[in-house]
């Protein structure tokens, strides 16, 4: 981070391939000659192996990558001292691993790719991954160098069919609106140009 420059929380959102992450590391690059590259991601199956790898190969030398689907704020407590810039992509990812570790520990049935739970179930995975994302909020806050979050804007198109799928894109509103109050700008990305509201 260059000497003269204020340290911020800068939230990025946009619809699927919008071009986000992509204006992300740019954004990175002016800001940081080195970066961590906090991703959340899961590689579960090929289909997210590829687009992991894209990612990878896209991505700038300096960056350096550490992985947390489940708790990145612990990355940025490691990272204090070094106050280097963190790009974390995304958080919308990171809300779907939350809520799923939660079913499961509350005993939510998996049946292939469907998920069988109560509604009360559901709602208190959807609370639970939210608390989570204030107390991250609040530790990229104050995390002593810059901090971008990447985001999906998840809520304007079809209400997904299945609960759990509601359960989750209202979350994720909520999510990216708790992110959203903490930081300092907010970036939307359409068809990969990028405009600030904040």
């Amino acid at each position: 981070m260059e000497a003269d420059q204020k340290k911020s929380l800068i939230l990025i959102t946009g619809g699927a391939r919008s071009g986000k992450s992509t204006f992300a590391e740019k954004l990175a690059a002016k800001r940081a000659s080195s970066a961590i590259y906090l991703a959340t991601a899961r590689v579960d199956d090929e289909e997210m192996r590829e687009r992991v790898s894209i990612h990878q190969q896209r991505r700038p030398d300096f960056f350096r990558t550490a992985e947390e689907p489940l708790e990145p704020h612990r990355v940025l407590e490691n990272e204090r001292g070094s106050g280097s810039l963190v790009l974390l992509d995304c958080l919308t990812l990171l809300v779907s691993n939350l809520i799923l570790a939660e079913l499961d520990r509350r005993g939510a049935v998996r049946r292939g790719e469907d998920i069988f739970a109560d509604q009360s179930i559901l709602e208190a995975a959807g609370k639970s991954s939210l608390d989570y994302i204030v107390k991250l909020s609040e530790a990229a806050s104050i995390y002593p160098g810059d901090v971008l979050v990447v985001t999906n804007e998840v809520g304007m198109g079809l209400v997904p069919e299945y609960p759990v799928g509601r359960v989750f894109r209202d979350y994720s509103g909520r999510a990216n609106q708790v992110m959203a109050q903490a930081a300092d700008e907010l970036w939307f990305v359409v068809c990969g140009i990028p405009r600030r509201f904040k």
